[in-house]
């Protein structure tokens, strides 16, 4: 039975931690390759560009290869999808985020067959563009690449 690697479990940390509060948990990060940001908007675009920025800077996919950016995509979507409670809307339903994200690269399985996957996952608020009128949200989104 092949040994799977929590790539979801630790995009979820890395979103919901800032840099001291993740010390005690890197340790179980292994092998995996992970880069973290900030963005907050009422546009959806804004909080896609944001992810896709951070994941080519800090070149997690190689940008001249489609099924890596395709992957990438649909896991943000994925997640989005977690915070917006299956309504891919934020500005348009009059809604902002404001959001950390993580996204971690790796091989879950101990199979060199199944290959490389991809996890994205956002913590922090949705609401009503009014300061204070916002909740916590968690999105999570796990695709091969």
């Amino acid at each position: 039975m092949s040994q799977i690697v929590p790539l979801g479990k630790i995009a979820t940390l890395l979103a919901m931690l800032g840099d001291k509060e993740r010390s005690p948990f890197e340790s179980m990060f292994g092998e995996v390759t992970f880069c973290q940001g900030k963005v907050g908007s009422m546009n959806m675009q804004k909080v896609i560009s944001a992810v896709e920025t951070a994941v080519k800077r800090n070149q997690l996919i190689k940008e001249d290869v489609y099924r890596e950016t395709h992957a990438l995509y649909h896991a943000i979507l994925e997640a989005l999808e977690g915070v917006t409670r299956g309504q891919l809307a934020i500005g348009e339903m009059m809604r902002t985020v404001g959001l950390r994200f993580a996204v971690v690269r790796g091989k879950p399985y101990d199979q060199e067959k199944e290959g490389e996957w991809i996890a994205v996952a956002f913590y922090g608020t949705i609401g009503a563009p009014v300061k204070g009128l916002e909740h916590e949200a968690l999105g999570l989104g796990v695709n091969h690449i």
